[in-house]
């Protein structure tokens, strides 16, 4: 991988590199358009994002436009993003504020085997022909692939004991 994300003490690689696997086949339905062009001012999470106060954009490839029918303002929607520009390669991480390392499925992290991303945003506004979508905030570099959308119930997405 490459020098600009180096292994740290306590973190561990994988036997294998993830990228190369060959058993998933994802189409890009767009892209985002984020403040953040380099990793080191990117918001760590979306609570970061929101509190730069800077809204994003989410630009959705033409064939996908239809999909966008019945979103509305004021939603909040789930994004799913490649995180095209991660590490794929580490089994245990420690992140710089840990004093030990942990497994990578107990983290945030963007660091992951399939470096999807999970971000819910809420939808400022959207003009369905351009396929542009304003959004609230966003915690990706800009360029970052869209894999999907989808919606925000609380009826059925908030735990009734969070």
């Amino acid at each position: 991988m490459s020098d600009d994300f180096p292994v740290r003490p306590g973190e561990s690689l994988l036997t294998f590199d993830a990228a190369e696997a060959d058993d998933a086949r994802l189409a890009f339905i767009g892209t985002i358009r984020s403040p953040w062009r380099e990793r080191a001012e990117c918001p760590k999470n979306m609570r970061a994002a929101r509190e730069r106060g800077e809204s994003a954009e989410v630009l959705i490839a033409p064939p996908y436009r239809p999909a966008l029918s019945r979103l509305e303002a004021g939603a909040h929607l789930h994004l799913l993003t490649w995180l095209d520009r991660s590490r794929r390669d580490l089994a245990l991480q420690k992140p710089r504020h840990a004093e030990d390392a942990s497994g990578t499925f107990a983290l945030r992290s963007p660091v992951r085997p399939n470096p999807i991303g999970l971000h819910l945003v809420r939808l400022v506004s959207i003009d369905l022909e351009a396929g542009r979508l304003v959004i609230d905030a966003i915690d990706v570099l800009d360029g970052t692939p869209l894999l999907d959308i989808k919606p925000y119930f609380a009826s059925v997405d908030r735990p009734e004991d969070v």
